[in-house]
């Protein structure tokens, strides 16, 4: 199937940045692009603003956590909402033998993302459920845990603990108020971590979080 809505050379030139030069790779890409102008109308995915700019947004956005977890195969995203960085994970993980679980409660949203990893073979579980509810049972289960634009960093980890306790590492991308997050999330943990620039929002750090424990109080 070949996307309707390319990416510019801007958009390629990132993606190699990154290591994805793969024709059938970036196919793919393009047909969950396609797909998410084609449900937006009447599913509202993702926010309006940012679907002009799909590729770099949503896309690039995604996929560039691929590279800060190498050799990873086990991954779980919380949130999925419209795909991102979940479906981009499943495409990429198809390729190496990897596989991601997708948390998502909303049932309109779940449809969507069954529809786009059927048709682009992502590598993908989605789970409807609510992310308190079954996150647990991920405990020793996964490599990496992901959530993108869902919570503020303190929630994203209380939700987390029992994963990152068992050894997953934590990727999760942040805007401009990172570091207040930051700020907020040490006065109930201690972290190791380190900040990462974004390769589309000069703005934007990804917080990747290899170990906590209980803030001393």
């Amino acid at each position: 199937m070949s996307a309707v809505h390319q990416p510019s050379a801007f958009d390629l030139q990132l993606l190699a940045d990154i290591d994805i030069v793969s024709r059938e790779t970036i196919d793919r890409f393009g047909i969950y692009v396609d797909e998410l102008f084609r449900w937006q109308q009447a599913k509202n995915l993702v926010s309006n603003s940012t679907l002009m700019d799909a590729w770099r947004r949503h896309v690039i956005d995604s996929a560039q956590l691929f590279s800060l977890a190498p050799g990873h195969r086990r991954w779980l995203d919380l949130g999925s909402g419209g795909g991102a960085p979940g479906v981009m994970l499943g495409i990429l993980l198809a390729e190496k033998g990897g596989h991601v679980h997708l948390v998502e409660a909303n049932a309109r949203k779940c449809a969507f993302l069954r529809h786009v990893i059927r048709l682009t073979g992502a590598s993908a579980t989605i789970h409807q459920r609510r992310v308190e509810a079954c996150i647990a049972e991920f405990a020793g289960e996964v490599d990496v845990v992901t959530a993108r634009a869902l919570a503020p960093l303190d929630q994203l980890i209380d939700w987390s603990k029992d994963v990152l306790r068992s050894g997953a590492i934590a990727l999760f991308p942040k805007g401009q108020d990172v570091v207040s997050e930051l700020t907020q999330a040490s006065i109930s943990w201690t972290m190791e971590h380190d900040l990462i620039a974004s390769r589309t929002d000069e703005a934007a750090r990804i917080v990747r979080i290899r170990s906590i424990r209980e803030a001393t109080r």
